[in-house]
């Protein structure tokens, strides 16, 4: 069997090359709503918050609600970040607010357990304007 080996004329160009690497990135990166949020206040001593992201946070970030909601986190003992400073009342830890184009749709006070969580979650995600949890 006689092996033949081509060799392909291709000319790759910078305009080219940036476009593929851009298209590229496009592809590969999660889906969005537009606009939408989950805030998580948070405290470093918060026992709860700790619970949190040792059962649910490493699955969030994979799940279609995170596609729908990227988390955001915020430490109530930082400086509220600007875009936030209107959201009132976060007394407990966790307390997670779900954002739409800069707006409190509506919030989780407190950590209720994983099941609880998801279900009051799913709850909150049906009032945005989104409602394509594939």
């Amino acid at each position: 069997m006689v092996r033949r080996h081509y060799r392909a004329n291709v000319r790759l160009t910078l305009p080219g090359l940036l476009g593929a690497v851009l298209l590229a990135a496009a592809a590969l990166a999660p889906a969005r709503s537009i606009g939408a949020e989950l805030v998580m206040f948070e405290a470093t001593y918060c026992e709860w918050c700790a619970a949190w992201h040792e059962e649910i946070g490493p699955i969030y970030p994979k799940t279609a609600e995170a596609r729908i909601a990227p988390l955001r986190q915020v430490d109530i003992d930082d400086p509220r970040p600007d875009d936030l400073a209107d959201i009132d009342g976060i007394v407990f830890t966790p307390t997670f607010v779900l954002m739409e184009h800069g707006e409190e749709v509506g919030r989780i006070a407190g950590y209720p357990g994983e099941d609880h969580f998801w279900g009051l979650l799913g709850m909150l995600l049906e009032k945005i304007e989104t409602q394509s949890i594939n």
